[in-house]
């Protein structure tokens, strides 16, 4: 390929509350002579620290570079939208959107949606099944000399061989299916603006083969011999084929490399050629993550969509993001596999500069809905010995139990907290993102600590709920929690009593909301059952429930495809046909007469009248 022309780029007389242009009548009105950067997403262009081709686009702007957006490009019709702006200088960028396209498309029962959250009226099917190969094959047909740097959800968690729940088989490498020429996976603003500053240093696509937190194909000759400590050969896409216990053993190395503080390079053959994933960015610093989350985002939806309402937006229009990344190492959760699990936490002035830019907002009323993250609560929490922390290589600082390394004062949290609610716009500030209880209950061994953790809770329930406070403990059954990398339901019953006392003691009315989900691997019908019994005696009515569904790189899926743990190899359970499913879930609703019936019969059959008594006393 011919190398990249290296005139400087011209900047535009862009100002501060503009969004990024989708038109060529947009890109005319900012005086540009060329685009440097065209981005293809399967959402609507939301201008927001939150939405990824926003941060994508707003960071290469940031480094000099003109960047133009397509959102929601109609891959029916003449193809027009993918030839409207013509050429960029550099590359094309193409994402499904924020989340995978089948688990935004399709129900846990394989049935098609009828709304999409990130579109304008929650209009379903404006974009198809697999954007990320839709619009690269497009592109490439029409523009074939331009590179494609493939990111985003779909993209990150489809890296490597995986299972396709919605296909019902395992699929190679996105790689293998869509012609893109690199995938930059996790939060990409590194890794994009080191492609865009090698092209336009005359670099070209083929050349940028260890670029961190990329994937490239390379030949198949390149793959090491064996596992070193710089590189993990795995087996190969055929041999997973053909082994499900090769393809079980390939997702423990998998996952334990996605969460090192220092990962190695990945191989896997696939087909005629390998799959070389290099290894992750080291956590973002704080200023690293301060210079993404300050960028200059109007906050809005794109003028285009003329006051339409787009939900996804909804949930996030008054909410701040306080940090990055994950430790809880949740077995069916996908964010470790894209965050990591190390946290990169926002500075407090960076935190605060937004929170009066949305107090600022037209629509403000004086509600901030959430301050929060991937966990609400593990803002500035990191190991008390990093050196530690870089050699670690487990999954979860949690599970099977709190890592004795791990720093869980929320002194920080509260201080961010206390700071918002002082400003003068603000009435209220909630908490709506996922509280992790085990980690504020968990006894650090310092009383000083332990004391501003208890204050932690109280504050929370006090002054942060807006009526309900939603929290995960997911199952009732330890052996379902031990699969599923939670704790003991008896700490969520510890937790209910904290809520129920701050309740009682301030004269407030709110309710705790539980999420539970059935079907998990490991979990059998007696399982839900139990849940039904324990639930009801807690006088709950279930409303935050959900049949698992198996997204592509989580522990829960591998198990679910293999009927093997990935950690152990030993054999596992897992509900897999639509009968065996709604025999769990139903559950849920043993309070509702059309299932009694069924119910009963099950109880029965399982030769647990023990159960009957408790879930219907009244006969």
């Amino acid at each position: 390929m011919a190398k990249q022309d290296k005139q400087p780029p011209k900047r535009s007389n862009r100002v501060e509350g503009q969004w990024l242009p989708t038109t060529k009548k947009e890109i005319e009105h900012l005086g540009w002579d060329h685009i440097d950067v065209i981005l293809f997403t399967g959402d609507a262009y939301i201008d927001h620290p939150s939405m990824g081709a926003a941060v994508i686009g707003r960071t290469l702007e940031a480094h000099g570079y003109n960047v133009a957006i397509v959102p929601q490009p109609n891959w029916r019709d003449d193809l027009r939208d993918f030839k409207k702006l013509g050429k960029p200088r550099l590359f094309f960028g193409v994402s499904a959107g924020a989340m995978d396209s089948m688990v935004n498309h399709y129900t846990a029962n394989r049935r098609r949606r009828s709304d999409d959250a990130y579109t304008p009226d929650a209009r379903a099917g404006a974009r198809p099944d697999y954007p990320t190969i839709v619009y690269s094959k497009i592109l490439k047909e029409i523009w074939s000399g331009v590179p494609i740097v493939a990111g985003g959800i779909e993209a990150s968690l489809r890296r490597l061989a995986h299972y396709d729940y919605w296909q019902d088989a395992l699929r190679p490498s996105i790689m293998a299916d869509a012609p893109v020429d690199i995938i930059t996976y996790g939060m990409g603003e590194l890794a994009t603006i080191t492609i865009a500053d090698a092209l336009r240093d005359g670099a070209s696509i083929e050349s940028l083969t260890d670029v961190p937190q990329t994937v490239v194909r390379r030949p198949v000759k390149e793959i090491p011999g064996k596992t070193d400590d710089n590189n993990v050969v795995m087996h190969s896409f055929e041999d997973c084929l053909a082994s499900k216990r090769d393809h079980a053993e390939n997702f423990k190395n998998i996952e334990i490399e996605s969460n090192k503080w220092h990962g190695r390079t990945m191989w896997q053959k696939t087909g005629n050629m390998a799959i070389k994933v290099n290894p992750m960015n080291p956590p973002m610093t704080s200023e690293q993550i301060d210079a993404s989350f300050d960028l200059p985002y109007t906050r809005l939806p794109h003028p285009r969509y003329k006051g339409k309402r787009i939900p996804a937006y909804e949930m996030i229009r008054h909410s701040v993001n306080l940090h990055r990344g994950c430790f809880g190492g949740c077995a069916f959760c996908t964010i470790s596999a894209h965050q990591g699990k190390f946290i990169a936490s926002r500075s407090k002035k960076s935190i605060m500069a937004e929170v009066k830019k949305v107090t600022q907002m037209e629509d403000f009323k004086g509600y901030i809905s959430d301050l929060g993250g991937p966990s609400a609560n593990m803002y500035g929490m990191h190991g008390h010995d990093l050196e530690r922390c870089s050699k670690c290589t487990r999954p979860s600082c949690l599970h099977p139990k709190p890592c004795s390394n791990l720093n869980n004062d929320h002194s920080k949290l509260l201080d961010i907290y206390h700071s918002v609610d002082a400003l003068p716009q603000v009435k209220k500030s909630f908490i709506g993102s996922g509280v992790r209880y085990d980690l504020s209950m968990h006894k650090s061994g310092n009383p000083e600590v332990d004391k501003i953790n208890a204050q932690y809770n109280e504050e929370l329930i006090r002054f942060h709920v807006s009526g309900r406070l939603k929290v995960a403990p997911e199952h009732t059954s330890d052996e379902v929690l031990n699969v599923m990398r939670k704790p003991s339901f008896e700490l969520f019953r510890r937790f209910k009593a904290i809520f129920d006392k701050v309740n009682g003691k301030y004269g407030l009315k709110q309710q705790l909301i539980p999420y539970f989900i059935s079907s998990h691997p490991g979990c059998q019908e007696c399982d839900m059952a139990e849940l039904a019994v324990l639930t009801r005696e807690l006088d709950f009515h279930l409303e935050q429930v959900q049949d698992f569904t198996p997204t592509p790189m989580t522990v829960s899926t591998e198990a679910f495809y293999t009927g093997l743990h990935p950690y152990t190899l030993q054999p596992i359970f897992s509900a897999r046909n639509k009968e065996e499913k709604l025999a769990q879930r139903r559950y849920f609703f043993w309070y509702d007469s059309k299932y009694k019936r069924e119910i009963l019969q099950a109880l029965r059959r399982m030769r647990r009248q023990d159960l009957i008594k408790r879930l219907y006393p009244k006969g």
